[in-house]
């Protein structure tokens, strides 16, 4: 049992370290009940269970980018301490405009969202063409929804773009759920290939095989608040068996040197 355990049980965070929810949202969402949707509320739970900075997504932006991306803009700049905006992407606009919109933010955004499963449209489409040109001749990050069994982003389209680009930070929201094997195998081919943990907890077992297989240097911690509990996400990772060296760098570390490779974060 590693030393969090204790601290953790008793204060609901550990003073002395800190946590980057490297996959998160914010606001409304029809037809589901969540108490904690608006930037002051998250910001409140966010200090109870010592996450110091969300990347998220709005939902509004999962459909209509251009009302949602501007409220993500309103909010990193309320709160520049506390969030970071994905752009999100939606391919069935202009996406020209949109990248004209994310360079002109670039103290907003840190990279791209992509939802394919939910736009029905494959990663490897043309349509998301000019984003991932863009991104890789730049090196920015994009958050993509995978999951194992997809025909929009499952590993036969993960691996079509990592195949082309290899310059973009790619991060496999979800890790391409129960697609565990493939996982593991594409991060170990591709070295621009990132895993995030949001609902890869709720298989026993998995993280420490991932974690055993790959090492813990190109896993983020996520979890999709706040549809989702940040300290159920802390809490299973502490009880994973995993070293305390290896809680830091999927905590914080890992995600700290892709949001800030210049060492000088916010």
């Amino acid at each position: 049992m590693n030393k969090y355990w204790n601290e953790f049980l008793k204060k609901g965070k550990i003073k002395n370290l800190p946590v980057i929810d490297i996959h998160c949202h914010m606001g409304f969402f029809y037809g589901s009940h969540m108490p904690y949707t608006e930037p002051e509320k998250m910001a409140e739970r966010m200090e109870i269970s010592g996450v110091k900075l969300c990347v998220f997504a709005h939902h509004y932006s999962l459909f209509d980018p251009e009302i949602g991306n501007k409220i993500v803009i309103e909010v990193v700049r309320r709160f520049p301490d506390k969030f970071k905006g994905y752009f999100s992407i939606n391919p069935n606009y202009n996406l020209k405009d949109n990248i004209e919109n994310f360079e002109k933010y670039n103290d907003v955004f840190v990279g791209f969202k992509l939802l394919p499963d939910y736009h029905k449209v494959p990663l490897s489409d043309r349509r998301y063409k000019n984003i991932f040109d863009f991104a890789d001749e730049k090196g920015i990050i994009i958050l993509s929804h995978t999951w194992g069994g997809s025909i929009y982003n499952g590993p036969i389209e993960v691996e079509k773009i990592l195949k082309k680009y290899k310059k973009i930070k790619l991060i496999l929201g979800h890790s391409l759920h129960s697609a565990w094997d493939k996982t593991i195998e594409i991060i170990k081919n591709y070295e621009n290939a990132y895993l995030e943990l949001c609902a890869v907890m709720d298989e026993r077992g998995v993280l420490e095989k991932i974690v055993s297989e790959i090492g813990s240097d190109k896993i983020l911690f996520g979890t999709d608040f706040p549809w989702f509990n940040h300290h159920y996400y802390i809490g299973s990772l502490f009880g994973a068996g995993l070293s305390e060296n290896e809680i830091r760098k999927i905590l914080y570390l890992n995600s700290f040197k892709l949001l800030f490779p210049t060492g000088k974060g916010e």
